[in-house]
């Protein structure tokens, strides 16, 4: 199993960076409040945080607003992941409690502000790899029935010709969503080396230590950016 970042998104990201959790042997049946805690935690710190300010001027935001820019995606029509969980609570939305590790995920990202995902690898037999799409490649969004199917030249997180997330972080597909019965997660957190590193490594650091210590699974970590693109496991 490997996680790989093509040289083609260095070439138009050099300073992304990429922390890496993975976890095997999860429980996701089960009711932790102390995840449902740290939800709610983040959740009220970020509303305090973003009242009567626009989330996307925040110092935090723009680099991945940026980002997108330099990658040809619009960041008003497309936000990335982190700026449209902070526009959602900044408008009162609040967020859902969906199960225990994407709570997880979600508490650790409002924390750190910080893009995160979350995939289950039961299907996946390769890897993931960040990279330009490919004609022909497909995305199913989440609650559709029907894939999209992608052209030439767009950053998504893809296993084999499965997109798991499209345009970079904005938004995750139906495949490799997070169930009941998951029990093997691969947890890719955005960031800039001349930025943000400082939080990636805090965040993906107390992401496993909370993993180890909530649903006692083994974990691995990783770290990549443009002097070391790929991570190999298993």
């Amino acid at each position: 199993m490997h996680f790989k970042v093509e040289q083609e998104i260095f070439e138009k990201l050099p300073n992304a960076c990429f922390g890496v959790v993975v976890a095997k042997g999860i429980d996701n049946t089960k009711d932790y409040p102390q995840i449902y805690d740290w939800l709610e935690e983040g959740i009220q710190t970020a509303a305090q945080r973003f009242e009567g300010k626009k989330v996307k001027e925040e110092a935090a935001i723009l680099p991945y607003r940026e980002a997108f820019r330099a990658l040809g995606i619009n960041p008003n029509k497309y936000m990335c992941s982190i700026e449209a969980l902070f526009t959602r609570i900044a408008k009162g939305k609040g967020m859902p409690h969906i199960n225990p590790v994407v709570d997880l995920g979600n508490a650790v990202s409002l924390k750190y502000t910080l893009p995160m995902g979350a995939h289950d690898l039961k299907d996946v037999t390769e890897g993931i790899s960040v990279r330009m799409s490919h004609a022909g490649d497909a995305f199913l969004p989440f609650g559709g029935t029907e894939e999209e199917i992608l052209d030439d030249g767009e950053v998504v997180y893809a296993a084999g010709s499965q997109i798991r997330t499209r345009r970079w972080t904005w938004r995750q597909s139906q495949h490799g969503e997070i169930e009941p019965e998951t029990s093997y997660v691969f947890f890719p957190i955005d960031g800039f080396t001349d930025f943000n590193k400082a939080e990636v490594l805090a965040a993906r650091d107390e992401l496993e230590q909370k993993l180890k210590d909530v649903f006692g699974c083994e974990t691995l970590v990783g770290f990549l950016d443009a002097e070391h693109p790929e991570m190999v496991w298993e």
